[in-house]
């Protein structure tokens, strides 16, 4: 598996600040890689005990059965990752509220390239680095993968995302989290969380608001786009026409699936 280096943050002191109610179910945030994953981690890390919070790992198909203890009822944990939708996986995660993530597959394709690049990221793809590679090439081959180094778009979203579709979860779209987290005043942004917090099986607590301000920080987010280091390609804000197409040939109906189009 590759390596992913992230600093420690602080949002266990601040999760101190708040008067903080145990959670009675397990709660498991599911997502797809680089969809804000450590977003709504540490949102919802302000709503839970720190003592409640199992931070060993971000849970994966790989280390599923060493983290299993993570879903166990009798002593509910949220904890988070990236699991596959299998037999395994829905059984071990049948006790928990289960919220998934990701985000719109033509966004997911730049973010990828972006934090492959970056001095966060150690792999078997180092050499994407060395400059060979122009922006065009690298996106390509953010769609289509590599073959035994980087699984393709689908591959990710096929068992990550639309097939927990099929099942027991409750939806957030990368999109709608980040314009309710930029306009917290709104009345849709209170609903939003709200809705979140009731799926997680946890009571909305009157300051719910200064909770997500301090968990949605970016600062203390290590993968956060303005955090990475080390990218010297330069690539394009929006995936463009050509690069579009190339997605939805290499995943024919997808967007539509995870309510793009």
């Amino acid at each position: 598996m590759p390596e992913i280096l992230v600093r420690k943050d602080n949002l266990d002191d601040v999760n101190r600040r708040f008067q903080q109610a145990a959670i009675a179910k397990p709660v498991f945030l599911n997502s797809i890689p680089k969809s804000g994953s450590h977003l709504l981690r540490n949102i919802m890390r302000m709503f839970v005990p720190v003592d409640q919070q199992y931070s060993a790992d971000f849970i994966q198909w790989g280390n599923l059965q060493t983290h299993r203890s993570a879903f166990d009822p009798a002593t509910p944990k949220l904890s988070w990752g990236h699991l596959f939708f299998a037999d395994a996986s829905v059984i071990e995660t049948a006790s928990a509220h289960r919220i998934l993530l990701y985000r719109d597959p033509y966004d997911w394709v730049i973010a990828r390239a972006r934090f492959i690049l970056s001095e966060q990221f150690h792999g078997n793809v180092d050499h994407l680095r060395s400059g060979a590679v122009s922006a065009d090439e690298l996106l390509t081959m953010m769609i289509f993968g590599l073959p035994q180094k980087l699984p393709s778009l689908n591959d990710i979203y096929e068992l990550n995302a639309a097939a927990w579709l099929g099942g027991r979860c409750h939806v957030v779209r990368y999109e709608e989290l980040i314009r309710h987290v930029d306009d917290l005043e709104s009345d849709a942004a209170r609903d939003f969380f709200a809705v979140l917090l009731d799926a997680a099986g946890i009571v909305v607590p009157s300051d719910w608001m200064e909770r997500v301000r301090f968990g949605a920080n970016r600062e203390e987010s290590a993968t956060a786009r303005e955090n990475l280091t080390g990218v010297a390609l330069d690539l394009p804000q929006k995936l463009g026409a050509r690069h579009r197409a190339l997605v939805d040939y290499q995943a024919p109906g997808l967007r539509n699936v995870l309510g793009y189009e």
